[in-house]
């Protein structure tokens, strides 16, 4: 997009391109959604920007009105295989948080330097201005949601001191901690204490077919560490995660919210200032329950990963809706999702060894919780407490353990798949699931159906054979 058109998407209030980028107001200092309902400025005020973060570094602040840094991610970055891409993925998953600079450039094969650059000369900012973004973001979550003390959220949120944290805050918020807390908006509810979980909201863009992937989870359950319940089209999904410093719990309401009416499970489009179609986007529902609240980014990332929530379904329909075979099935289920998975690992054990041996592998091997909750009882287990199993299983998990098979948010798709396919046991068609679902790849063709791998179908080939199941299902 040039910047007219972007300028046009602003003027319009088009919410399909929320996250895909952001424009700053130079007379006001501020930095806004494409959607935000606020007056649009004149066009010689406005300065655009690719990430939040290019638009922090350039010294504006957050607007108020339409939150910015709440939108969906961009689809791009679950498209690219390019550093860009693999970095953006990193950072979302909090290894900068976790293991600095030099850990994402030694995870990428560049030098920190070479990253930096990179990132720099493409989004607007670098590895520790995305990452500092983000920070802020996870600080307002918790101050806005929770009562933990300030000089908790600031450690939790991923901060070295309180003071870098304040700093920070004011800097993206024009506001205090204090302040920033007392302006959350309130919905008829106190807000929540730790021990009742973290209240989420995930956000999308564009309509999305919920219905079809709580199907999906639920023909998917591994008993012990997922569960889903309730009646179809109110269901809640709940599962146990393994993250970096703890465990956790989250539980997803089914229930699609849309911005235009903020309940209910519509369509989500709205009318624009000039009377024109504005597709607006949504929300799904979350409580999380972690052990140790450091790992609250990188669980949000990784549900995002689950639900598709990053996806462009305008893009996606519009492409596969050209095909005459699919045409008929994408009008029947616009929005529809390619899940991808909240634990890379765990899915490609399961995808191995198939649902009931997972069972009885987590049984077996699992870590137990501290507490059960209902039929929750056990963590998936680490690919460590596999390796010694025999056969392709041992073999797997000990690729996974030794590091020599990478599967984070970052690993490159073609090494990955390359390294699955050497490994005894292993099909093509097991490989490939591996990267669509555990890899998020967009454009995946399962071998064993040459009509599946059809060109037109680019960069979508995922999205069309979740099209092509359902249709087979129905």
């Amino acid at each position: 997009m040039d910047e007219e058109t972007r300028y046009e998407a602003v003027r319009s209030r088009d919410a399909r391109f929320d996250g895909a980028f952001f424009f700053a107001v130079r007379t006001t200092g501020i930095y806004c959604r494409p959607s935000c309902p606020a007056v649009t400025p004149k066009r010689q005020n406005v300065r655009f920007y690719t990430t939040a973060a290019a638009a922090q570094t350039s010294g504006f602040r957050a607007c108020r009105r339409c939150r910015p840094d709440a939108v969906p991610g961009s689809a791009d970055w679950n498209v690219r295989a390019d550093v860009v891409g693999r970095a953006m993925r990193m950072i979302g998953d909090g290894v900068v948080d976790r293991e600095g600079v030099p850990g994402l450039a030694v995870r990428l094969g560049y030098s920190a330097r070479q990253v930096q650059r990179q990132l720099t000369a493409e989004l607007g900012a670098g590895p520790v201005a995305l990452a500092r973004a983000q920070r802020a973001h996870t600080a307002r979550v918790l101050l806005q949601t929770t009562d933990l003390p300030v000089t908790e959220i600031a450690f939790a949120a991923g901060f070295a001191s309180v003071r870098q944290f304040n700093d920070t805050i004011r800097t993206v918020y024009a506001l205090t901690p204090t302040a920033l807390r007392a302006a959350a908006p309130r919905r008829g509810a106190a807000r929540a204490t730790p021990a009742a979980g973290i209240p989420l909201r995930l956000a999308h863009r564009g309509p999305y077919r919920a219905d079809a992937v709580f199907d999906l989870l639920a023909e998917e359950t591994v008993t012990g560490i997922e569960e889903v319940t309730g009646e179809r089209g109110a269901r809640t999904y709940r599962r146990t995660l393994r993250l970096p410093h703890g465990t956790g719990i989250v539980a997803v309401e089914e229930t699609h919210h849309d911005t235009t009416t903020g309940t209910g499970t519509g369509t989500g489009t709205g009318t624009g200032s000039a009377g024109e179609a504005v597709h607006r986007g949504g929300w799904l529902d979350a409580r999380l329950h972690l052990t140790d609240l450091r790992d609250l980014t990188t669980a949000v990332q990784r549900l995002r990963r689950l639900f598709d929530l990053d996806a462009d379904p305008y893009a996606v329909d519009e492409r596969l809706g050209a095909d005459p075979r699919l045409a008929p099935l994408v009008a029947a289920r616009p929005g529809l999702r390619s899940p991808g998975t909240a634990d890379p690992e765990e899915f490609a054990v399961r995808a191995l060894v198939g649902r009931e041996e997972a069972g009885r592998l987590v049984v077996e091997h699992g870590t137990v919780l501290d507490a059960a909750c209902g039929g929750l009882t056990h963590t998936f287990p680490a690919p460590a407490a596999l390796a010694a199993a025999p056969g392709t299983l041992g073999a797997l998990a000990a690729a996974l353990a030794d590091g020599s098979l990478r599967l984070d948010a970052g690993a490159d798709r073609d090494d990955a798949e390359a390294v699955l396919r050497a490994l005894p046991g292993v099909g093509a068609r097991t490989a490939a699931l591996i990267r669509m679902r555990a890899l998020g790849d967009p454009d995946v063709a399962l071998p064993g159906d040459q009509d599946q791998a059809l060109d037109a179908w680019r960069p979508w080939r995922s999205y069309a054979l979740r099209h092509l199941a359902l249709a087979g299902s129905s």
